[in-house]
């Protein structure tokens, strides 16, 4: 566990720094190759485990729901897949985990205005400056005066570089008076 929400630890703003302006950041849990995180999310990624995005989404929702920091958020918007990769598998592995919090924190759940237009393959095998130059040009902004002088946190499974959630802050910064706060499953 980070406890990053209960510290008001800035490990995930550090990690963005210079690169997106975030109001605040979390992750749920660390991960650590070949442990007990990286298992979990192998399982929701990869073998159709998806109640436990649920369940992780519910609980860190349940965290964040005590604290007057994330009390003023408008939605919850998951990082998109690809359609392709989307119809692939079937499922967002975010999707679960998003709705869960949005349905704790009592706030709209908003999948239709941050879309993923560039199919690009796994990320987790790249280097860093590889993941940077792969998220440029990847996402774009629908239905933009949803968000527009709201509050959204944005969602993803896991942060590494921070590559994926810097193109996402930088698309939907387009919006006028948006404010962004970040969850994850976990950070690596």
């Amino acid at each position: 566990m980070t406890d990053f929400h209960f510290n008001n630890d800035d490990t995930i703003k550090k990690v963005l720094r210079g690169r997106a302006k975030i109001e605040h950041a979390t992750a749920l849990f660390r991960f650590e190759k070949k442990g007990p995180v990286q298992q979990l999310i192998h399982g929701l990624k990869y073998k159709g485990y998806e109640h436990i995005g649920e369940l992780l989404g519910d609980w860190l929702g349940g965290e964040l729901a005590e604290l007057k920091t994330y009390q003023n958020i408008d939605m919850v918007i998951p990082v998109p897949m690809h359609p392709k990769k989307l119809k692939k598998r079937g499922y967002n592995q975010v999707t679960k985990f998003g709705q869960q919090i949005a349905e704790v924190l009592n706030v709209a759940y908003v999948d239709d205005v941050l879309i993923k237009i560039t199919n690009t393959t796994s990320q987790t095998t790249k280097k860093r400056v590889a993941r940077w130059s792969n998220s440029n040009e990847l996402f774009a902004l629908r239905n933009i005066s949803k968000i527009e002088n709201k509050h959204i946190l944005l969602v993803d499974d896991i942060i590494t570089t921070g590559a994926t959630l810097e193109a996402c802050c930088l698309v939907l910064n387009q919006a006028k008076h948006l404010k962004i706060s970040i969850a994850t499953m976990a950070i690596a």
